[in-house]
């Protein structure tokens, strides 16, 4: 039998209790990219979300700490790419610090508004960023599509399990 928590009490849950349930939701994974004086950065990210069909948002979060949020805490555009089940070594070029995101192994190009946009994902928007909601260590970025191409080919790459996976027929 397993110990129900008193629901009546009010109390924070620690950070742990919310990694480890959400290792269990398998989420669809995405880099984000900005430019900056220094040159381009980018993330990987599977915390975005469509919000608004009118107009057309998209959220991503991005913690205070990492190292590309100073660049995104004054970018206008951002790039917002979906990556494909083949992509898990560009999901964890993105993801690691100290990584060259940017090197020889990533194909991307210039796009509009000087955003990085990155070659051969399932698809990518540029966005133009509309706020950004204080929540907790982290930042909620709001942003409004002003182009894109969902044209890629492929299934969705996820991530479940601290791992990057493919669907499964």
């Amino acid at each position: 039998m397993t110990a129900t928590p008193d629901l009546g009490t009010h109390q924070t849950a620690s950070p742990e209790l919310l990694r480890a349930t959400f290792r269990r939701h398998a989420a669809g994974v995405a880099v984000i990219t900005a430019r900056a004086d220094h040159g381009p950065v980018g993330f990987t990210a599977t915390s975005v979300t469509s919000v608004s069909a009118e107009p057309p948002l998209v959220s991503f979060g991005i913690g205070t700490g990492a190292s590309s949020w100073p660049a995104v805490s004054r970018a206008e555009y951002v790039g917002v790419h979906l990556l494909a089940e083949h992509q898990d070594g560009l999901a964890a070029t993105f993801a690691r610090s100290g990584a060259d995101r940017f090197g020889p192994a990533t194909a991307w190009r210039e796009g509009p508004e000087g955003v990085p946009v990155l070659d051969d994902v399932l698809a990518w928007l540029v966005c133009r960023i509309v706020g950004r909601v204080p929540a907790g260590d982290h930042r909620i970025v709001l942003a409004e599509v002003v182009l894109g191409d969902p044209s890629g080919a492929g299934r969705p790459l996820l991530y479940h399990q601290g791992r990057f996976n493919a669907l499964r027929d």
